[in-house]
């Protein structure tokens, strides 16, 4: 996921002063620079600490450039995080304290543990804005969350909701997205049309691992389908980088381009590993999978993404209560 820079370490949401926190929660995500002129050490902290190329350094700054000179997560992030405390609180009757931390730009994860320490939040809940798991994604995050405890003393009790993409509220929540852009193809074509459900790719080497990363992606684009007795519908990733190396596949504009010519004319994109706009979704799916469809003479639309949608938030709700229920026991 892209994001960008917010105010205050881990952008925390919580008590007032004077107010004792209850219960906190961890909400992760991607990270992404506030505008053009932090590009660049953005992506430097995403090669760990390898300025990019020149040439790949304004590659990105175009993509950014191209969707308005920055990305929306952080903003988005923020809403989620706040429309989530509110719900716990309102479901759960305690007090909690709710903390933004990022993988690849501030506030950092390591400032949102900070965050929750300082708050006195003995009790955390780590969740990332990620439903599928892989040790190259959402077991990165973790393990800097978990570094970041042990080095501020704190919290007391740290548990992260590792993967959720079966979780029946997402799963619920996805379906009712496809079925009510799939409303919008003419009847004629409708039973035509292949729903793609699409995430980030990663390296393919990691099947080599046993990482379920691939295996959930289709796990979730199934589910989807059970629930809509979907006719067609394939799986396909997005952001394959260019490193050297394999990544999975297919890509998504290498599905649309095969399938076109075998006759498909309307793609339905579900971008369910992301859950916010950005640079994925507005610059990959928004600008260049419709070009290209256009070049193509097919017609390409896609799922409108989580954001700080109420029945998204409540999916997250049931998750954290979830995990402090097992955590519980």
């Amino acid at each position: 996921m892209i994001g960008e820079d917010g105010p205050g370490n881990g952008a925390a949401t919580g008590p007032g002063p004077g107010k004792a926190p209850g219960r906190g929660v961890l909400l992760m995500a991607y990270g992404s620079p506030r505008h053009l002129g932090e590009v660049g050490a953005y992506y430097t902290h995403m090669r760990g600490g390898h300025a990019p190329r020149p040439e790949a350094l304004a590659e990105l700054e175009s993509r950014y450039r191209a969707i308005g000179g920055g990305s929306p997560l952080q903003q988005i992030t923020r809403e989620q995080a706040e429309a989530l405390q509110l719900e716990l609180e309102r479901r759960a009757g305690e007090r909690w304290v709710v903390t933004v931390g990022m993988k690849h730009s501030a506030p950092f994860i390591e400032d949102a543990v900070a965050e929750l320490a300082s708050q006195g939040v003995g009790r955390v809940v780590g969740l990332v804005l990620a439903p599928h798991y892989s040790t190259m994604s959402v077991g990165e995050y973790v393990e800097r969350a978990r570094q970041a405890a042990a080095r501020s003393g704190g919290p007391d009790e740290l548990s992260f909701v590792t993967d959720w993409h079966l979780s029946p509220g997402y799963v619920a929540w996805l379906a009712a997205r496809v079925r009510e852009e799939l409303e919008t193809i003419p009847e004629p074509r409708r039973r035509g049309a292949l729903v793609v459900f699409t995430a980030h790719s990663l390296p393919s080497r990691l099947r080599e691992l046993g990482d379920p990363y691939p295996e959930q992606l289709a796990e979730t684009g199934g589910a989807v389908a059970r629930v809509l007795e979907l006719p067609a519908w394939t799986t396909a990733w997005q952001s394959v980088s260019n490193t050297g190396e394999p990544w999975l596949g297919p890509a998504l504009l290498e599905l649309v381009r095969e399938r076109a010519a075998s006759g498909v004319q309307d793609f339905l994109i579900c971008a369910c590993g992301f859950t916010a706009d950005h640079l994925e979704i507005l610059y990959d799916l928004d600008l260049e999978a419709r070009q290209e469809a256009l070049r193509l003479g097919v017609s390409i639309r896609r799922t409108r993404m989580p954001n700080a949608d109420p029945g998204f938030i409540s999916v997250l709700v049931d998750l954290v209560l979830e995990e402090v229920a097992a955590a519980r026991r």
